[in-house]
């Protein structure tokens, strides 16, 4: 039927078929900033909030920062310094663990208090940022992952680093034991050792990165131990930060780079304090139509990355 049709009623066709879309992005936005409201209501709705959605990577990082900038112009009127609270609806596979040290760095000029919301899953990298965090919330369905920093082979592909190294430590063993095989003794030959060294450099930022922000701002508030009462030192902080930086980083414990950690094992295997909103059912329902309604716009739109957040909020 449209072959029928003139060069003015395509025309036509493709100006309201825009318009229609223009309309669905505007209700499917709206309704976007409608739930926000309801979560900020059900959580802290002096603070401002945004969300993050993909991976995460250096090529996003201006997109970021505009974004961070947007929120903290619009949420600082009248407000001290001290009043300064973030709140990141946080959901990523992983990604660059050099990009989540500029993000860190992004929020923590703008922002005094950082929280994370991890409603679905925050994994690799996406934990280690969620670790620079005053407070991290979850649910029970929600899911952190092993820290595996994510490195570009010459290849152009994005390889687990840990997977890499744990592989190289293997065929050492084996080599020094006279157990390799032919296969592996070839393998073992082609290593190239600068990108070798990259994974190791990867790891090693990662365990500085993770340690240093665990003890400034995950533990600042964490004076007095739970059992004893007694004062808790730098030292103790330091320690139980490395402790949870060793076994987020055992791939023998996790057994897959893709293991997805509940709430529950965090709290009683890592050791790791973790706000839980399980039975704030409000809120949850909330965060739970938001990050669907995210995600299918992504889906719909062939989006890598997403951030929302209201001016003003």
């Amino acid at each position: 039927m449209i072959n029928c049709l003139g060069v003015d009623s395509l025309l036509i066709i493709t100006i309201l078929q825009g318009r229609a879309m223009s309309a669905l992005d505007f209700a499917t936005s709206s309704y976007l900033s409608y739930l926000l409201d309801q979560i900020k209501e059900n959580h802290n709705k002096d603070a401002a909030y945004v969300s993050y959605t993909g991976p995460i990577d250096t090529l996003f990082l201006d997109y970021y920062k505009n974004q961070i900038e947007q929120l903290a112009t619009s949420h600082k009127n009248g407000l001290a310094r001290d009043d300064y609270e973030l709140n990141i609806i946080l959901n990523t596979p992983g990604g660059v663990v050099e990009a989540v040290e500029k993000m860190v760095e992004i929020n923590r000029y703008h922002f005094k208090t950082v929280n994370f919301i991890v409603p679905d899953m925050a994994m690799s990298a996406g934990t280690i940022f969620c670790m620079s965090g005053d407070n991290i919330y979850m649910d029970y369905s929600s899911s952190l992952g092993p820290i595996d920093p994510q490195v570009k082979n010459d290849n152009g592909k994005w390889v687990p680093a840990l997977g890499y190294l744990d592989k190289y430590e293997e065929l050492v063993r084996k080599s020094i034991d006279n157990v390799i095989s032919g296969v592996e003794f070839a393998r073992f030959q082609n290593i190239d050792l600068a990108e070798l060294s990259r994974y190791e450099q990867a790891k090693e930022l990662s365990i500085s990165l993770l340690n240093e922000w665990l003890v400034e701002y995950k533990f600042k508030d964490w004076n007095v131990h739970s059992t004893t009462g007694k004062k808790v030192s730098k030292r103790q902080k330091v320690a139980r930060a490395k402790k949870i930086g060793e076994m987020l980083m055992d791939n023998k414990l996790w057994g897959s780079h893709g293991r997805m950690i509940s709430m529950k094992t965090l709290i009683e295997k890592v050791k790791l304090k973790i706000d839980d909103y399980s039975n704030n059912i409000p809120l949850r329902n909330s965060l739970n139509q938001y990050s669907e309604l995210i995600t299918e716009k992504m889906q719909q739109r062939n989006l890598p990355v997403f951030m929302h957040h209201r001016e003003g909020n």
